[in-house]
This record gives structure tokens, sequence and C-alpha cells, in this order.
């Protein structure tokens, strides 16, 4: 499944491309880039666990930047 997500307070490019690391790594997690630019996520990752690998991006996101959220 495949989803796209806003974030909201993005402060930079490196921070975005942490962010896509990050995730990237969640078992389950098939693709996903981080965009500063459009401030979005795109998400590709496993149906049946999507809400759980959402709450693990969630938490890999704020790692990297607390006050960044996903709108």
């Amino acid at each position: 499944m495949t989803k796209i997500f806003k974030l909201e307070n993005l402060d930079c490019a490196n921070c975005a491309a942490k962010m896509e690391r990050g995730i990237k790594a969640i078992d389950g997690v098939n693709n996903c880039t981080v965009s500063f630019m459009t401030q979005k996520m795109m998400l590709d990752a496993d149906d049946n666990r999507f809400a759980q690998i959402l709450e693990l991006a969630k938490k890999a996101i704020a790692k990297v930047d607390p006050d960044c959220k996903i709108k």
C-alpha cells in the first residue's frame, strides 16, 4: 500500500534525507521518499502491517527532528 502524508515543520533537506534512510530501514517498508521541497512523505509498505509501520516511521522522524509531525 502506498500513501502520501503531509509533513509539518520539516526544517531542512538533510533532515529529510536522514528520515528517509531511517524509515527505509524499517522491516516491511518497500520504499519511502521524504521531500523537503514539497513537505511530503510517500510511504510504500506492507498492507497487513501498515498502521504499525506508520507508528515506527513517526518515531524515526521524531528521532531526527522532534518538531516534525505527520499530518
